[in-house]
């Protein structure tokens, strides 16, 4: 087997944190190689970790209601697995940019309404 055969090409229009984690790969990972594996295999798992935790904080922040503890599961657990979906696109779209961005504006957006609604006399 040749070994231009177990060289994959690493693409260079990845986004920001793919970017960081898979810093140290060069221009082409060697399947042989079990470092450059690992790190490969370590940056899609952290990547999948930071867009769940992400998508989980602004669905938190932004759409979430109180429901019954087993459609909640359900909610998480079909969340989980979309982020798998999303993982894929956010090696070269900045999906966990933009989800970072969201979570900051919904964020900002519940700390001034917090902060109004403490404000507001209360009427009696």
């Amino acid at each position: 087997m040749d070994q231009t055969e177990n060289m994959i090409q690493v693409p260079n229009d990845l986004s920001f944190f793919a970017k960081l984690l898979f810093n140290g790969l060069g221009d082409e990972l060697n399947l042989n190689n079990d470092s450059e594996v690992a790190i490969a295999i370590r940056g899609v798992i952290f990547l999948y970790l930071i867009i769940l935790f992400l998508s989980v904080v602004t669905y938190k922040l932004g759409f979430a209601k109180q429901l019954p503890l087993l459609k909640s599961a359900v909610v998480y657990v079909v969340l989980a697995i979309g982020c798998m979906i999303l993982t894929f696109f956010g090696l070269s779209l900045p999906i966990a940019e933009g989800l970072l961005i969201s979570s900051a504006v919904l964020g900002i957006y519940r700390f001034r309404l917090h902060r109004e609604r403490k404000d507001r006399p209360q009427s009696e």
